[in-house]
């Protein structure tokens, strides 16, 4: 296992967002869940290097064999980026190169903050299904706990250390279940409390997705995507909805809307 502490300037920024987390400016990680394995292998990771450390640093989804779906806050200030589907990352890992492209009314002080981005791929991926998109408000009413899968790569869930709290990076892709505590018109908010049975997402998973359903009754619809959360990753996850106008808008210049 690597720990990881985030410079002033990352701490900064995750105080801020906490879940959301952009590449050089933190990300998300799966706590409380499990090695997802090969359970979701549409699922990847936007790798980049900082202060001299190269890790996932934001994930993501496969929504057709050339685009692959993440935050906009995962833009690392260059338009070629890398993307691995490895289950687990490594300075071995087989990566895919494509351009970055995030939704430009992008604003974090937005009631809909358009916080969502494509990476197109140079070449199609091979091998791997694409996940699926909502339809056009399909989550505008969802029954109080349904069920939702997290997935994304990074750190687990904090423990404290002589300097305060530190990440534990595995660099594998994980997920846990998590249930709905309440839907906002653009907002899926997700408990991802310990104590009720939940897990979520911390730092290492922005933009990674949110399936619909889990376990027998999970499905291959990508309800929305880890954008934001609490600092302790203890209570809840705030992901950006697919389902509405805006995102579907942005979405439909680059892939087919259901």
């Amino acid at each position: 296992m690597v720990l990881r502490r985030m410079s002033s300037g990352l701490l900064a920024a995750a105080i801020m967002l906490i879940a959301v987390l952009a590449c050089g400016k933190v990300a998300l990680a799966i706590t409380y869940g499990q090695p997802d394995e090969n359970k979701h292998p549409n699922v990847g990771a936007l790798v980049g290097t900082f202060d001299g450390q190269t890790y996932p640093c934001c994930s993501g989804t496969l929504i057709s064999p050339t685009v692959f779906l993440t935050a906009a806050h995962c833009d690392i200030g260059t338009s070629k980026v890398y993307v691995t589907f490895d289950s687990e990352y490594t300075s071995k890992s087989k990566l895919y190169s494509g351009t970055f492209y995030a939704d430009p009314e992008f604003n974090q002080t937005q009631s809909d903050p358009h916080d969502i981005a494509v990476v197109v791929f140079d070449k199609p991926i091979k091998g791997i299904e694409p996940a699926q998109l909502p339809t056009l408000g399909q989550f505008d009413s969802v029954d109080k706990g349904q069920e939702f899968t997290a997935v994304g790569y990074g750190g687990q869930e904090p423990v404290n250390g002589p300097g305060g709290p530190v990440i534990g990076y595995l660099d594998t892709r994980e997920y846990a279940v998590s249930t709905l505590n309440a839907v906002g018109p653009s907002y899926l908010h997700l408990s991802q409390n310990p104590a009720t049975g939940n897990g979520g997402t911390c730092y290492g998973d922005s933009g990674g997705p949110n399936f619909l359903g889990a376990g027998s009754t999970e499905t291959d619809i990508i309800a929305s995507i880890t954008i934001t959360g609490d600092a302790l990753c203890k209570s809840t996850n705030v992901t950006y909805r697919l389902d509405t106008e805006s995102a579907r808008a942005f979405l439909a210049q680059f892939v087919a809307q259901p």
